[in-house]
This record gives structure tokens, sequence and C-alpha cells, in this order.
């Protein structure tokens, strides 16, 4: 299979460098359940862009059999967590399979394609380990993205560095770049190390995103454990040491990144002075600069609002985000069986349930709570969705404290099924996103880029891609955060007291008493985000800022 027969496109002259992205997972379609969450809507965004901006760029993935999961109820509409399994007969066969060593036993790797034109993306390969070659338990390795089992993750990311390059070259690509989204792939680096022994050589070739700030993002494990998985693909653990300048027991799949890698980029102009801070002493590391994720607004914006906006039409806009409103609230009561009115604001709180990004917070006081939405003045409706980790009890429990709460509210909903379906009918028939993490924790937090294009207010914690585009009043609407080095519980009180403040006093009032100020609003944040926050910008820096950067011509 040759470059031509994959990309249905030629390629534009500045994005010509044959570039491999790495990614554990992928959410390019509602029909593909490849992804969990933000690091799968990020690489969707991504692929797409590719695509668009005509980039020789390959996606390269894991055909998840059962997905993430699939998020259901119990009987007393709690959270239940179903495993279904896929099929996808929108996939193409490459003829391809290949073998990687783990746990000192052969497993094959067979190679499936999703063509550039299916969705409108890059070409995508999407390997899988479920196939008749394998015994039972290497089949299983493909099975559940995410599997909560040590050996069976690092099985996972072997299959998808190591397995995925050994794919790449079957296929006769002459790869350049090999970009790692996260470091889920880092196995690649020791399959090209017998390619580049000397460690300059080799990094040269990587390139590397960190996403989270959070430590249980950046996974480590004891490395004479990944020495006998076969992570190091054949190499000994004082080879790997010697080479990388890396003695630790425990092993860092973001530090092993920044040492094989010629540039990184953190997500955020704030995360990446989190990241640099977090890693400034890791001797041999890369540097880390900052390319703030974006979205792809060619899938993610409702056309007619782009269109009306763009022209100036401020009655089809107000009448079209009506119609939105209704859609996701068809949505609403199917789920719910409450019946929520498009002339009400409607607040949105839709993201993965994590602890640090405060999806209760909301609810801190159930007094104030009940005042806000029992308050005929001023109307509110909320919403919230996620999928919290499946064994993430806390997350779990969180939501189901959410879905419990909800019952007692006629305008309160907590929907299930946050897939790309969900959250563009959540962004397109939002009134309001709020986003409450800690400050410094959210890294970017990409979601209220997608929301804010489709008319949804941001309203947001000053962290992440919020500290660079919140113009509070103007575009969006700001929480000033307390000050990080107060204890947890101190932060989360002002940071409350401010949010509501906020919401009681600024935003109600001017949806309901000044229209045309909360128009000017949507509009401005609307520009602003098509400008600034789209993915066609974030590609193109990815080649001029990664791809193509050159250390020994710097200075």
């Amino acid at each position: 299979m040759k470059a031509q027969e994959l990309f249905p496109y030629t390629f534009d002259e500045a994005f010509k460098r044959p570039v491999a992205y790495f990614s554990m997972e992928f959410a390019i379609d509602q029909a593909l359940k490849t992804y969990s969450g933000g690091l799968g809507f990020l690489a969707g965004s991504h692929m797409r862009s590719v695509n668009d901006r005509r980039q020789n760029t390959i996606g390269v993935g894991i055909l998840w059999s059962y997905g993430y999961y699939d998020q259901g109820r119990h009987e007393d509409n709690t959270l239940k967590v179903e495993y279904r399994r896929k099929f996808y007969y929108f996939l193409k066969e490459t003829g391809i399979t290949v073998e990687v060593e783990i746990n000192g036993k052969p497993v094959f790797v067979k190679a499936y394609l999703l063509p550039a034109e299916t969705f409108e993306s890059a070409p995508v390969i999407l390997l899988s380990t479920d196939i008749f070659e394998n015994d039972h338990l290497s089949r299983t390795i493909t099975h559940k993205l995410y599997d909560a089992n040590e050996e069976t993750r690092v099985a996972q990311e072997i299959v998808l560095g190591i397995g995925g390059t050994r794919v790449l070259k079957a296929l006769g690509l002459d790869i350049d770049i090999y970009h790692l989204n996260e470091g889920h792939a880092l196995p690649l680096a020791f399959e090209l190390m017998k390619e580049y022994p000397e460690l300059e050589e080799l990094k040269k070739h990587i390139v590397f995103t960190t996403h989270t700030p959070e430590m249980a993002g950046n996974e480590t494990h004891d490395a004479h454990f990944l020495e006998r998985m076969g992570f190091f693909n054949g190499f000994s653990l004082d080879e790997v040491r010697e080479k990388l300048d890396y003695h630790d027991a425990d092993f860092s799949l973001t530090v092993g990144a920044l040492k094989v890698s010629k540039r990184a980029n953190a997500v955020s102009k704030i995360h990446e002075k989190v990241a640099n801070e977090m890693w400034k002493n890791v001797p041999g590391r890369c540097e880390i600069i900052s390319i703030t994720n974006a979205q792809n607004m060619r899938y993610w914006s409702d056309k007619q609002l782009m269109s009306w906006m763009l022209e100036h039409e401020d009655y089809q806009l107000v009448g079209r985000k009506k119609h939105l409103k209704h859609q996701l609230f068809e949505e609403v009561a199917d789920q719910t069986g409450k019946l929520f009115d498009p002339d009400v604001l409607t607040l949105v709180w839709a993201r993965r349930f994590a602890e640090y990004k405060r999806p209760k917070l909301l609810i801190r006081d159930m007094e104030r709570f009940k005042a806000l939405i029992h308050n005929s003045e001023y109307p509110i409706q909320i919403i919230w969705a996620g999928k919290p980790y499946p064994l993430d009890q806390q997350a779990i429990n969180e939501f189901n404290d959410l879905v419990r709460m909800s019952r007692e509210f006629k305008n309160v909903a907590v929907l299930t099924g946050y897939e790309l379906r969900l959250s563009k009918l959540l962004k397109q028939g939002s009134d309001v996103w709020l986003n409450t993490p800690r400050w410094g924790r959210e890294a970017s937090g990409t979601s209220g880029m997608s929301a804010g294009i489709n008319a949804s207010v941001h309203f947001s914690i000053d962290d992440g891609w919020h500290a660079e585009f919140g113009k509070d009043g103007v575009n969006s609407f700001t929480i000033p955060h307390a000050d990080p080095s107060l204890p947890v519980e101190e932060i989360d009180r002002i940071d409350y007291e401010r949010m509501m403040e906020k919401l009681e006093k600024v935003i109600l009032p001017t949806y309901y008493d000044q229209p045309d100020k909360w128009l000017e609003i949507v509009k401005n944040g609307m520009n602003d985000i098509y400008i600034g926050f789209n993915t066609q910008n974030m590609v193109e820096r990815y080649y001029k800022e990664l791809y193509n950067y050159e250390p020994e011509t710097e200075g």
C-alpha cells in the first residue's frame, strides 16, 4: 500500500514531511468507539484538520473491541458500566499482521485502516490483537481502552508503540517524525533505537505532547517489570539506563518521552509553566514549549450559527440557537422525562468526571443551590454529563449523588452516554458552559472551545486555554481563582463564592435584562474562538514548531 493510496489529496508544500501521530484514543466519529474523553477529542480534531490542511500525517491507534465503556443506568437511574463488542464494517483490511513480543511470548497484531475519505480525516491505522492467531489472553490486550490490569495496560502500549511502528514499515511508509500524543506509545522509541542507536540521532525523529499536570496521568511502572514485559523491545534495563541516563527504580513514561524527543509541547501557556516546573530536574530532557490545544470547527460548529454570526444576522442567530436548544431538550426529555424551556438560560457542566474538576461545586451549599433553581425572576436550567473512569469509585459516587439530587428538581438533569453525539448536542444547545477545575490542574480544557463556537458563553476558572482567551464580560465570564497555596477546602470555598456571585449577580441578569449585551458577548466569543482556537492553526504550529524544529540550528 503506497502513500498515494492512503491519502486522497495532494500534500500542501508546507506540510509534506511524513509524520505518524500515535494516540491511545481517537474521537473521530460517534460510530467509532475508540476514545474515552478529552485526549481522544483532541486527537480526533487533529486528524480532521490534517485533512483540511492537506498534511502528510497518518494516525496510529488501537481498535478497541469493547471501546471504553457504554454508560447505562441501573433501575434507580444511577450509573451502570456496560461493555458490548463493537463491529465496524467501514474499516478496511490492510492485509498486514506483525509480530511483537510481550512478556516473553509472540503476539500478533493486525492492522486495519480507517480511510481518510470515510469521515474526512487523516488516514488512521487501527491495531488489534483480537484475532484468531492469538491465544485468549493475547486477544484481550485490545479489548478495553485503559484496562485496569497493569500487565494489560503495558501490553497495550507495546502493541501501540512497537506494533504500530512495524505496521508503518510493512506499509512501506517512510516516516520521518513520530509524534507521541501522551507517553503511551513510548515503546516506539526502542523500536526506532535499532535504526538510530545514537540518542541524538533518535531524538531528531520523535516529538511529544504532554497533556496533564496530574501525576496520576503521568504513568509510571517498576523498571524491571517493564523490562520483563518487553517494553524496552529487547534492550536490557542497564542499556536503557545508560542510553537515557535514567536510573530511577520506577520508570515514568513522561520522563522517558522527554528524554527521547527533540521537542515537546504543553497544551496551554499556563500548562507550559506548570510542566516545566514539574520536570525541571530531569537531566537531558527536551525543551517544553506551549502549543495550545484547539478543536476542529468544521466538525463542531453548527454551520448556520456560524454563517449568521459572520454575516451579522442577529435575528437568525437567536432563532437558530433556540432550535438547537429544542434538539438538546428532546434528549433531556427522553432520558429524564423533564421538559426544558428554550427561553430559559441553560447551563451545562459536561466533561470527564474527576475530583479536581469539581463536578459538584455548584451544589456545595444546597440551600443556596435550591434558591438558584427556584428563582422565578431569573430562571435557570442545569445539565450535568460526563463519564467517570469505571474503577474511580469516588467519581462514580459523585455522578450518582448528582443523579439522586436531580430527582428533586424539574429543571435539573444528569445525562448518560457522554460521547461525541451527546457532546455536540450539549455544546450546541447550552447557553453557558461551566468549567470548574482547581487552578493549575486543567492543562487545557478544550470542551469550552467547541461550546463557545456554538453560541454558548464560557464560564470558567481562569486556567488552561481560558486564561489565553477570556475577557471577562466581553467574550466570556471568568471566575478568578483562589490562591493555590491555600488548603483545598479553602480554595473550594473561595472559588464557589466567586462563581455563585458571578452567576447570580452578573450572568443571569445580563441574559434576561440585557439581551443585546448577551448577544454581543456570545458573538465576541464565537469570533475569538474561530480565529484563535481552531485546530487548523494548531496543526500548522505542529509542523513549524515541532516537526520542522532542528535543535542544532537554533540560536
